[in-house]
């Protein structure tokens, strides 16, 4: 019996979530539906449907992560973390969301039964905001077929499942998929935005009705529909962008492309602006004099407009440590800046072991 929780579905996806609370609350299927008679295709679709259901259930598991002592991530995400993570391969290998296990000194895969096992940070992909964590010891667990995460049918309901022994499962709707902007120099195309919101989205899983996997929890946002449009939902990171990189992590622990220009600047839009909200202790930013209330108008002598525009300049240079020139407005006044990036994956904390 799978011990999971339904969160409330909306009601035009009522009959999908029925089946969904059937199985998790162990119901089970009508009596008909668990053998399906001959040429009866409805029947047949509940079954095949509940079996996917099972598999998907079975493929998540609970992520636990402890920073290492001295990691710097540990103001912004805490010393102790606590998300989900996807099997994708018959070795165990966890898709994840990145920032879990960010300067993770010691890494738990819990499963459903409660067991904890051991794991190892493979890769962390400071690009995509993805990362693989293996398990230390040898076991079986059922991995989810890797699906197309473009596109989504914004009509169709989608499976929402975390893991470990608290995991839940819900039904989803996709909203939106568009380009998005993180305050902490961050930017992916096609995100996937969904309703209604999970608080507990770091790592989840969002699956279609086949099965496959479509994206890795990240955030819970304001305007799932789009800027200026107030709507809870969460964020999910497209599974696209893990096969596009999946040997390059698999083999290196990072892509090519995380491998670029860091201020630790966190800037947010603002009325067509770029304006900084904080400044990371220690990092180039706060070397160069840049301050929280400061509105970023050039980089390098071309304007940025937006947040996705200075990042888009501010990597176009493929060296990550280099000299750079800020136009900023402070006040009534303009000043500009020189700061010495940094290249982000050398400023991060190693994990002492296991």
């Amino acid at each position: 019996m799978l011990r999971r929780r339904l969160r409330p579905a909306r009601p035009r996806r009522r009959r999908f979530a029925g089946l969904v609370l059937g199985l998790l609350l162990g119901a089970g299927l009508p009596a008909a539906a668990q053998q399906p008679p001959a040429g009866d295709e409805e029947e047949a679709a509940v079954v095949e449907q509940a079996r996917v259901l099972r598999q998907v259930s079975a493929s998540v598991v609970g992520v636990r992560a402890l920073a290492a002592p001295d990691a710097a991530s540990s103001e912004s995400l805490g010393q102790v973390r606590q998300g989900s993570g996807v099997v994708i391969d018959a070795q165990g290998l966890v898709l994840t969301i990145g920032y879990l296990v960010l300067e993770a000194d010691k890494v738990d895969l819990l499963l459903p039964d409660g067991r904890a096992l051991p794991g190892r940070v493979v890769a962390y992909d400071l690009a995509t905001g993805f990362a693989l964590v293996q398990p230390v010891v040898p076991v079986q667990l059922v991995p989810a077929p890797l699906g197309q995460s473009g596109g989504l049918d914004t009509e169709e309901p989608y499976v929402i499942a975390t893991g470990g022994p608290d995991g839940a499962m819900s039904v989803a709707q996709v909203v939106s998929q568009r380009p998005f902007s993180g305050y902490w120099e961050y930017h992916v195309e096609d995100a996937i935005f969904t309703v209604p919101p999970r608080p507990d989205h770091s790592g989840a899983g969002l699956f279609n009705a086949r099965g496959e996997l479509l994206g890795i929890g990240s955030l819970f946002v304001m305007e799932a529909l789009g800027p200026g449009r107030h709507q809870p939902g969460n964020m999910f990171v497209p599974v696209d962008l893990y096969k596009a990189v999946q040997d390059e992590l698999r083999r290196h622990g990072a892509s090519r492309r995380s491998t670029r220009a860091w201020l630790g600047a966190h800037c947010v839009d603002h009325q067509g602006l770029v304006r900084v909200v904080r400044v990371q202790a220690g990092s180039p930013a706060e070397a160069a004099g840049l301050q929280p209330g400061d509105v970023i108008l050039k980089l390098d002598g071309e304007p940025v407009g937006r947040l996705e525009a200075f990042y888009r300049r501010l990597w176009s240079d493929p060296r990550a440590e280099r000299e750079v020139t800020l136009e900023v407005g402070r006040g009534a006044g303009l000043l500009t800046l020189t700061a010495r990036t940094a290249d982000r994956m050398k400023t991060l904390r190693r994990a002492r072991g296991i």
